[in-house]
């Protein structure tokens, strides 16, 4: 009984719309897809450089430039902007369910990192997340409402808490923890403590932006890898052959 109902449905569908306004009303559904992608950012979008798992939370709908990658297995979640020639890598969390995440520019998340923002933060600044420009993140880092300004290297398995700042072209041994309100200077820094371990030179260290750049260029040909447009239109096509309407 539900198969006829269902041929009849569709016939009725097909006699009241036409096969005109369909294709304009699939048409429309393209362009509104392809125009939410806008000049610089673009919606997160699942098949292509975009994340598995994308989430709006009310309002708050994830970020990605144009030409950033986002691993296919990446979870972002409310307000994260990811810039151009950023990337996050496999199997990483980002979640602005609270409060603003920000990558930057050529900067790079390494696989299976987290980050969130809290409410508030401790030193009465803004709690939001940012990494800013040339920035690497290495694997397994966990970073709470934390601030790390250009040309640094956080080390794997770092964590930075509520609070913390990174400056300018510091350099952070793995498993670095950087307690919430803290300031690490132009210096490399590890242990659980953060104590100093040896003192950067006042000019910085010239090879950080070289990293995030390399990575980039690594980057490039996982980019290359998917398709540079959203799959939307197999849904396109799912709905016209369900409705019988013939592929241009």
């Amino acid at each position: 009984m539900a198969s006829p109902l269902l041929r009849l449905s569709r016939k009725g569908l097909r006699s009241l719309l036409g096969p005109n306004l369909v294709s304009f009303l699939c048409g429309i559904c393209l362009r509104n897809r392809r125009r939410r992608r806008g000049f610089f950012l673009r919606s997160g979008e699942v098949g292509l450089q975009g994340p598995e798992e994308d989430h709006s939370l009310g309002q708050w709908l994830p970020k990605i430039a144009v030409d950033a990658y986002v691993a296919p297995n990446v979870v972002l979640a409310g307000q994260v902007t990811v810039y151009d020639g950023a990337s996050v890598w496999n199997g990483s969390v980002l979640r602005g369910d609270l409060n603003k995440i920000t990558v930057g520019f050529c900067s790079n998340v390494q696989e299976r990192c987290v980050l969130h923002a809290a409410w508030t933060s401790p030193t009465g600044l803004p709690a939001e997340t940012l990494i800013e420009r040339y920035v690497t993140v290495g694997a397994g880092s966990l970073l709470r409402s934390c601030s790390v300004e250009p040309e640094c290297i956080i080390g794997q398995r770092s964590i930075l808490m509520e609070g913390s700042l990174v400056e300018t072209n510091a350099i952070l041994e793995a498993g670095t923890v950087v307690p919430p309100g803290a300031a690490s200077l132009r210096r490399a820094l590890g242990g659980e403590s953060g104590e100093v371990r040896e003192e950067a030179d006042s000019r910085g260290d010239p090879g950080d932006p070289k990293l995030a750049v390399a990575i980039n260029d690594l980057m490039q040909s996982h980019f290359s890898e998917f398709l540079p447009y959203s799959t939307v239109y197999l849904e396109v096509e799912k709905l016209k052959k369900a409705l019988g309407i013939p592929s241009e």
